[in-house]
């Protein structure tokens, strides 16, 4: 029980180059695809991490949010601030092309991260 109460306060963030859709004209599934890269990238990445293991111990109430950035500079923006920080997380390189597309965000309490995501818009 008492993981499912601290679950209730967990999130990650995955944040999509909306540029890719609308300027490169990517199909909506190719950017759906990097999310998932992403999103699962970072948590085998910090598998060992408590809120990790606490965020796969209850598949059924994971909570993810997906926001979009409007160029491959906001994100790379976006992932230094991350890192000066120390919040861990995972920028996806979309490989042969090497373009980056996606930040997930390892799971962390909503109120310790959200303060980074507040300027960005949900992905549509």
């Amino acid at each position: 029980m008492a993981v499912k109460q601290g679950l209730q306060g967990l999130v990650q963030y995955i944040t999509l180059r909306s540029d890719l859709l609308r300027v490169e004209k990517w199909p909506v599934g190719a950017l759906v695809a990097q999310a998932c890269h992403a999103s699962t990238a970072v948590l085998h990445l910090y598998r060992d991490d408590p809120n990790v293991g606490a965020y796969l111990g209850d598949v059924d109430r994971m909570h993810k949010v997906v926001l979009e950035v409007g160029s491959e500079s906001d994100l790379r923006l976006l992932a230094s601030v991350l890192e000066k920080d120390d919040i861990h997380f995972k920028l996806w390189v979309e490989q042969p092309e090497d373009t980056p597309t996606c930040l997930a965000t390892k799971p962390y309490p909503k109120t310790e991260i959200q303060n980074y995501f507040k300027k960005f818009k949900l992905f549509k």
